[in-house]
């Protein structure tokens, strides 16, 4: 079963499993929660406990539970899984790719630094970003002042698909307008990022309007063994299709 816990900060929803988790347990526990963030348009930090008295999800639980990560995944804005049981920590990370949210797994031990996490996060997201895994196409979408906390979701989801597929084809970044930086640490954090996954991406795309097609020549200082490739805003379709590298470079 699931069981909805209350002794959490406002702000933050938790949930903890005991026994068998069924699909009727997400109807009853988790579609509530989702139906709620809809209704009062906020967003969802989630802390879900799994211990020791946790023993599996039915077949019907984990279909429940895919369903419910794509059809509401936008809704959340952080979640944190407390757990020790090795299966579900190593699942968690190698989703975490799937999620446009920051995803972390602590130790049972670490409830409350889980809890602080969270609370930790702040409010909308200045980076939304998706991976397309048919492509193998990091999607990144540019929403408000570039935070700290944006770059270290994205580091996860690059990190978790590049440990299990080896490398990204491409990444493309998709933006009305440039928003910029939230401060200096966001700025730092966004070269590590650079820093740390330029030479395991093979192509990067621009899907802006014109005028922000002057952004090029920085992202190709960036990423140095990369291919570049501009596309209007628009053409997010043609962006993602080239990137993956089943357009040739000069179509």
């Amino acid at each position: 079963m699931l069981e909805r816990i209350a002794d959490v900060p406002k702000g933050i929803d938790a949930v903890k499993a005991h026994g068998e988790v069924t699909r009727t347990d997400y109807e009853t526990v988790i579609d509530p929660i989702i139906d709620e963030a809809r209704r009062e348009k906020h967003r969802i930090r989630m802390l879900c406990e799994f211990g020791p008295e946790f023993d599996s999800f039915t077949p019907g639980a984990a279909w429940e539970d895919f369903k419910v990560g794509m059809g509401a995944m936008r809704l959340f804005e952080g979640c944190a899984v407390v757990t020790d049981t090795a299966w579900i920590r190593e699942s968690t990370r190698l989703g975490a790719f799937l999620m446009p949210c920051p995803v972390r797994v602590f130790d049972v031990g670490d409830r409350d630094e889980a809890l602080r996490w969270l609370e930790s996060l702040p409010e909308g997201p200045g980076v939304s970003h998706r991976m397309d895994t048919e492509s193998r196409v990091l999607v990144v979408e540019l929403e408000g002042p570039l935070r700290a906390q944006d770059f270290d979701a994205l580091a996860q989801t690059a990190d978790s698909w590049i440990a299990s597929h080896g490398e990204l084809a491409g990444l493309v970044v998709h933006s009305r307008d440039f928003p910029g930086w939230e401060n200096i640490s966001s700025l730092l954090h966004h070269a590590r990022f650079v820093r740390d996954h330029h030479k395991r991406i093979r192509r990067v795309a621009l899907a802006a309007d014109s005028r922000l097609a002057d952004l090029m020549p920085h992202l190709a200082n960036h990423f140095v063994d990369a291919e570049l490739r501009h596309f209007d805003h628009d053409d997010l379709t043609g962006a993602v299709e080239w990137a993956s590298g089943r357009s040739p470079a000069g179509d």
